[in-house]
């Protein structure tokens, strides 16, 4: 008979929680892997198969007990470790969404809109532009990338670290700007192009009254929307290739910035 005593026991919890704990926090906020449309019992069932993947080449976790102040302490911390590298990843796909959303307005389709499988109500270009970004981070093994990155987390990041550097959320906080300044870049050529054409009609509709510009802006800066559009998806892969990297990086100054004393 095979006796296991409560320090195992108690050794065996503490090398699956903690772990589960911070892929947890990483999957309730990343976009792809944690998207609010997967089932919660696919993330979480998810987070365990990472969690014995991973846990092997940890290093050493402290004997905290998992009931004690210590231990809702490590709870909180990994929860927030995990959660600021998926936040850092949403922003990344944020990025193209707001590009979606400016260029859907110049173009007209502000009322193209439905309501997607997280219960909010996106621009159709905006979604659109949002599953490229998916498919394309997929088809660059981003996934795989990220999953190696949380693995070595633990690494500059151990289980019962002294503490976080708030400098790290300030650097994500700052971080968020991307999605204006990054997201305008991408739709500057379409949305600049389109304004000069909604500045072109409003002077033809003050030199031709009797012309009913109305009738004729929405076909004309739709029409020139979709060619700029298929014009811009020639170079998306580069930008997206550019974003994805700035985000990687991102989340690895985010994890030495967090470390630091």
């Amino acid at each position: 008979m095979i006796d296991i005593t409560y320090a195992q026991l108690h050794a065996w919890l503490i090398a699956f929680l903690w772990p589960f704990v911070r892929l947890s926090g990483f999957l309730m906020a990343s976009p792809v892997l944690g998207h609010r449309a997967a089932p919660t019992r696919v993330k979480i069932g998810l987070a365990a198969v990472l969690t014995i993947v991973i846990a092997p080449g940890l290093p050493p976790l402290p004997t905290v007990p998992v009931w004690s102040w210590a231990g809702l302490g490590i709870l909180v911390e990994q929860t927030l470790i995990g959660a600021a590298i998926g936040l850092t990843l949403r922003v990344i796909f944020a990025v193209v969404q707001a590009a979606g959303d400016f260029i859907g307005l110049q173009m007209g389709l502000a009322f193209a809109t439905f309501v997607t499988p997280d219960g909010v109500n996106t621009m159709v270009l905006s979604r659109f532009l949002h599953l490229v970004t998916i498919m394309v981070f997929l088809a660059v093994d981003g996934h795989l990338i990220v999953i190696e990155t949380l693995a070595g987390s633990f690494q500059t990041l151990p289980v019962g670290y002294t503490g976080l550097n708030p400098a790290g959320f300030e650097m994500l906080a700052r971080f968020g700007s991307t999605v204006f300044s990054s997201g305008l870049l991408l739709a500057l050529p379409v949305v600049a192009a389109l304004l000069i054409v909604n500045v072109s009609l409003g002077i033809l509709n003050r030199s031709a009254p009797q012309l009913t510009v109305f009738s004729i802006g929405f076909p004309v800066s739709l029409t020139l929307g979709l060619i700029l559009l298929v014009v811009l998806m020639t170079d998306l892969g580069r930008f997206l290739q550019m974003l994805f990297e700035q985000g990687l990086l991102m989340i690895q100054q985010l994890l030495t910035t967090l470390a630091q004393p």
